[in-house]
């Protein structure tokens, strides 16, 4: 019997698709990268045609020895690691290490898939293909460019600010976008206008006709302005002069990419980027259904494109017909309207089996994998089905020669409505006029008249920082969530609720980004670098040469900074902890583990505590009071404060938990 190897990322995978085939095929994970540039040097040969420096992943070697034993046992190897470009480059290192075996040159092939499905795993085997050197040398390209940027710029972060910053060539632009809002907001100066309108009786029921203008819309900038109107038209009746009826249509939305996956969990399930990518990363890779076992529920989930396969397509049409209607099927297929798309080599977001609903995978999921599992789904359901079609009515009144407006709408024909509301969608409501006819004329009861001032711009949230990121293309979607977690691991920006603030470490970093290094973090320059880093992909460009053609000037500007920035002084962040040497308030402070308590009379006073946080409930084992932490993966948890002695601890905030005396958030001393 033959002996298959296939070789994928992660362990999850190796369970779902071990489903799908017989003994003859063994499966094995990478559990990532298994090569990369090494943690502790620039990893770039800057002399030498910027020849990158591969190493073994520190912890890695024993694994790699492993899959290469297997390998020499195998009569095919399958590199089976993720359909993108990340994962290309992580075949390619796995590809030459095997090769160093020579024996193993000819047995090799690289396969993908975008579902785990048995069609799409089973297909993929059967159309083995060589290893995409593009899309290796676009990976290639993205690592050394972030590189350069990084490792030079972050040591004079270090040294002119604080230590343990960093500088990054999507993260710096992400910034500076944050602090230009921040900026906006501040220098926001309100405008005064007002709005006026007339309460009609119409049979029993009152309408509100709003000032529209002359021939014109006419603004209304002070109350003087509204008097005038109120004054000039008097005690006159408004006539009714047009009734226009008509029809809106709602287009069905476009199924789901990485982006507006990100966007649309964080409007409507409040999540953060990166546990939207944490979770529907466990859905690709496969989850046990009750019934079913180790499923991948959806497809690929890094992608910028909305098409989907005509398999797909067909499938979804007969499921629409079936439990809605004929009705409901979409006839024109919805298209993106976005055009110079170099990354679509994927299809949408979207389940991988139609016939797992939400409700059958309910009690086999978790609470949030459930709540994102069912968005998809609903989502790519949707983008399938028929534009809701609304009736709208528009009725102008005139009195004088000033016009006034009415408007209704109703829903008429609810479409994918059935299925997927927006926000924007749940909050439209509809409006129905009473009767009315032309030349009816109408007595105003009150009139309405209000002051406002115009808004500054909302601060972002995460879910708009990644509708900006994209718009203005800078970085890949997929980058999005770690770049976001990035500025606030290092503490550059802060949460509020969903809105984000930048702190005055994260001003600090940008004042000094943005006039010594302006090019790196110019949003069209990285737009056009980004553009040039997709071309790489399809063979467009040599990737050498936008890495030769950036870095001397990087370099230059570096090495001036170094002569003429001076040190930044960054106030300290005072605590309630009471330095039990000296007396002093104790101070956060950030080392390559987080952060700690410090004195601020170092160096006279070098004491330090542990930073942390009260949970604000008590241990169920022992009554002790529970402290917040956090995972090397940056998970949030709950433990004991007597740990080693009481090892109680838990992912999820009890609900009927036992309240301390120390409230949440409050720092334990």
């Amino acid at each position: 019997m033959a002996n298959n190897l296939i070789i994928v990322e992660s362990p999850a995978k190796v369970k779902t698709i071990s489903k799908f085939l017989g003994k003859s095929y063994t499966i094995d994970a990478t559990m990532g990268h298994l090569i990369d540039m090494p943690k502790s040097s620039l990893g770039v040969d800057v002399e030498n045609d910027y020849e990158p420096k591969y190493i073994t992943i520190r912890g890695k070697g024993e694994l790699l020895s492993k899959l290469k034993k297997e390998a020499k046992k195998a009569d095919k190897i399958y590199l089976a690691t993720d359909p993108d470009r990340e994962g290309e480059a992580i075949s390619w290192h796995l590809q030459r290490e095997l090769n160093k075996d020579e024996k193993n040159v000819a047995k090799i092939s690289r396969i993908s898939f975008n579902e785990i499905t048995k069609n799409a795993v089973q297909n993929a085997i059967k159309n083995p293909r060589e290893i995409d050197m593009d899309l290796v040398n676009a990976q290639q390209a993205r690592r050394v460019m972030d590189r350069l940027v990084g490792y030079t710029i972050s040591p004079l972060l270090w040294q002119k600010i604080r230590k343990g910053l960093s500088a990054g060539r999507v993260q710096s632009v992400a910034l500076k976008m944050i602090c230009d809002r921040e900026a906006e907001i501040n220098a926001f100066e309100p405008e005064e206008y007002w709005s006026l309108s007339a309460t009609l009786s119409v049979g029993k029921k009152e309408v509100e006709a709003v000032f529209y203008g002359k021939d014109k819309k006419l603004p209304l900038s002070k109350e003087e302005d509204v008097l005038s109107v109120i004054s000039e038209i008097g005690k006159e009746k408004l006539k009714l002069i047009e009734i226009k009826k008509g029809e809106r249509r709602k287009k069905a939305p476009l199924p789901f990419t990485t982006s507006t996956l990100q966007q649309e969990a964080a409007k409507l399930l409040s999540f953060p980027t990166q546990k939207t990518m944490r979770i529907a990363q466990s859905l690709y890779e496969g989850v046990n259904v009750k019934g079913r076992g180790v499923v991948g529920l959806i497809t690929y989930l890094r992608t910028d494109s909305t098409r989907i396969s005509e398999e797909a397509h067909a499938a979804v049409l007969e499921k629409i017909g079936q439990e809605y209607g004929p009705e409901y099927c979409q006839k024109t297929q919805t298209e993106d309207k976005k055009e110079g798309k170099i990354q679509d080599a994927h299809e949408a977001i979207r389940p991988s089996y139609l016939e797992i609903t939400p409700f059958e995978a309910k009690e086999s999921l978790g609470k949030d994998e459930y709540r994102l599992y069912q968005l998809i789904y609903k989502r790519f359901v949707a983008s399938r089905m028929e534009a809701a079609v609304y009736e709208t009515e528009t009725v102008k009144f005139q009195a004088k020669d000033y016009i006034f407006t009415l408007n209704g709408s109703r829903l008429r024909f609810d479409g994918f409505l059935a299925v997927y509301m927006s926000e924007e969608d749940k909050a439209e409501k509809n409006v129905t006029l009473p009767e009315m006819k032309e030349g009816d004329s109408f007595k105003v009861e009150k009139w309405n008249k209000e002051q406002h001032f115009t808004q500054a711009p909302p601060h972002y949230t995460e879910a708009s920082l990644v509708k900006a990121l994209e718009e203005g293309g800078i970085g890949r979607p997929s980058t999005y969530a770690p770049t976001i977690g990035t500025l606030l691991l290092r503490r550059y920006i802060t949460k509020e609720k969903k809105n984000i603030f930048v702190t005055e470490l994260g001003n600090a970093v940008n004042e000094m980004m943005s006039k010594n290094f302006p090019t790196i973090v110019d949003k069209g320059f990285t737009a056009n670098l980004e553009s040039l880093l997709d071309s790489v992909s399809v063979g467009q460009t040599s990737w050498k040469t936008i890495v030769e053609n950036f870095y001397p000037d990087l370099s230059q500007a570096v090495e001036k900074a170094k002569e003429e920035v001076e040190k930044v002084k960054i106030n300290e962040e005072e605590t309630d902890v009471v330095c039990d040497k000296c007396g002093r308030k104790m101070v956060i402070k950030y080392g390559p583990h987080g952060k700690f308590l410090a004195c601020p009379g170092f160096p006279d006073c070098k004491n330090t505590k542990p930073y942390v946080e009260y949970a604000g409930f008590l241990c169920p084992t022992c009554g002790a009071e529970c402290v917040k932490k956090r995972s090397k993966k940056g998970r949030i948890f709950y433990s004991c404060s007597r740990y080693p002695e009481c090892d109680y601890m838990t992912w999820q905030k009890p609900k009927d938990a036992v309240t301390g005396e120390k409230k949440e958030g409050e720092i334990m001393a």
